[in-house]
């Protein structure tokens, strides 16, 4: 646990005044694209806490998107990385390997699922790879087109933005995109027309229907879902309808690809969101949450379909950089040791008791789901229409942000507030938190 005190601490107006200058520099030198959820800068970060140039401690339920599950300055990380750093920062992979590599692909061999052969191959960012993902499965099944889902979100790059759904602000102005992308519909329960109970088996059959009129099953090479949808407003697909598409795809020949960027690494209660169902991926893409803050990504899978691509058809310059492998080993042997998979059932059970009784006296708030520590309430104008709410999830995190909570909006219609809390948070931190969040109702 990090040496800053887990503490909210309120000093200044937020932000303070020494954000507000930093601030105004980075207006000067750093790009308009580049945007901030919050621009208070940060000093330091530990546990559940931020603290800022101001002196402020925010109570963090953000974890940089998913990342710093295991807190921001886990020691075991911090450890690990220290020791690589003072050996050597670098020779490239593909020039002159190193264990830590090799090493971390034998961990995720070990922690994904299914017990098959699993090779891997490491990468920097989720969108690279998702991006090598589709090179691997178009590599082995000599096909070309990649399907994938109303609602998803799978990176920044020109391949990931054709893949990704929402237009602003991952892709308005910044086509045109790879071609060979299909979007088919997901199973998003709370807004399935015919209700929640029938959303997993008709959006399954309207998805493979699709598939087979509009493209041809044999044409595709890749099926890409995340488990449980991140950007598009943590939408867990409703129950049946990820083991129908992973049978799918099993009975075409098609690879199965799971998006557990977000959702990997213990932040759903599990290793893998993908294991809820029992579902077994042919490959899985994972990054954020695997290094405890530093860039690294990867894709695991079946041995065969991962040696399909042709030597040195796979890697770049940093991919499985050895501080960052050291810092995975080192998040890692955290989650193990402290097992963070029990820590983010215990946050879902806190959690999604306290929203609902806040959901009792809030007609806004339509949907509370998610699991484990990926949370999150859909807000609406009323439950009777479900008619979607942005407005009131801009104006509760600006609530939020005021008070010292660090909370984040997603979500296709702009209109959900999301809880990433970092696992080992303190419970005293993780109420205190809800009770900002049930405070800032009582003002929208």
């Amino acid at each position: 646990m990090s040496a800053i005190p887990q503490e909210r601490r309120v000093v200044t107006a937020i932000p303070g005044p020494k954000s507000q200058e930093l601030q105004a520099r980075r207006l000067a030198a750093v790009a308009a694209g580049v945007g901030s959820t919050l621009p208070v800068f940060t000093a330091r970060a530990g546990g559940g806490i931020i603290e800022d140039v101001d002196g402020n401690r925010l109570i963090d339920f953000g974890s940089g998107i998913a990342v710093t599950s295991v807190g921001a300055s886990a020691e075991a990380v911090v450890r690990r990385a220290s020791a690589q750093l003072q050996d050597f920062t670098h020779t490239c992979f593909m020039v002159t390997p190193y264990e830590g590599y090799v090493a971390v692909a034998e961990q995720l061999a070990e922690l994904t699922p299914g017990d098959h052969a699993k090779k891997s191959a490491l990468f920097n960012s989720g969108a690279e790879a998702v991006e090598n993902a589709v090179k691997i499965a178009r590599a082995y099944t000599k096909r070309q087109a990649v399907v994938v889902f109303d609602h998803g979100y799978h990176g920044r790059t020109n391949l990931t933005m054709a893949l990704t759904s929402k237009n602003m602000p991952y892709k308005n102005g910044f086509g045109p995109f790879a071609p060979e992308v299909y979007r088919v519909p997901v199973a998003y329960g709370y807004r399935w027309l015919t209700g929640p109970e029938n959303a997993g088996a008709e959006a399954s059959a309207q998805a493979t229907d699709m598939i087979n009129k509009q493209i041809g099953a044999d044409n595709v090479a890749a099926i890409i879902i995340e488990p449980v949808l991140g950007e598009g407003g943590f939408i867990e697909p409703a129950k049946g309808f990820l083991p129908a598409i992973s049978q799918f795809a099993k009975d075409n020949g098609i690879v199965f690809v799971a998006d557990e960027i977000q959702s990997g690494f213990c932040r759903t209660g599990q290793w893998f969101a993908c294991e809820d169902e029992g579902i077994v991926p042919d490959l899985i893409t994972t990054a954020k949450g695997i290094a405890g803050g530093m860039p690294l990504a990867a894709v695991t899978g079946r041995a065969e379909i991962m040696d399909s691509a042709h030597a040195g058809g796979l890697g770049g310059t940093y991919g499985g950089n050895p501080v960052a492998c050291a810092a995975a080993l080192g998040a890692i042997e955290t989650m193990k040791e402290l097992d963070l998979n029990g820590k983010a059932k215990r946050i879902e059970e806190v959690m999604k008791a306290r929203l609902a009784t806040m959901a009792e006296k809030y007609d806004i708030i339509g949907d509370i789901r998610g699991r484990g520590a990926m949370i999150a309430i859909e807000l609406v104008k009323d439950r009777a229409s479900k008619t979607p709410n942005p407005e009131a999830a801009g104006a509760l995190a600006k609530a939020c942000h005021a008070e010292g909570l660090l909370v984040l909006t997603c979500g296709t219609y702009g209109n959900v507030l999301r809880f990433l809390p970092p696992l080992v948070i303190g419970e005293d931190l993780l109420n205190e938190g809800l009770d900002i969040i049930e405070q800032a109702f009582t003002g929208v």
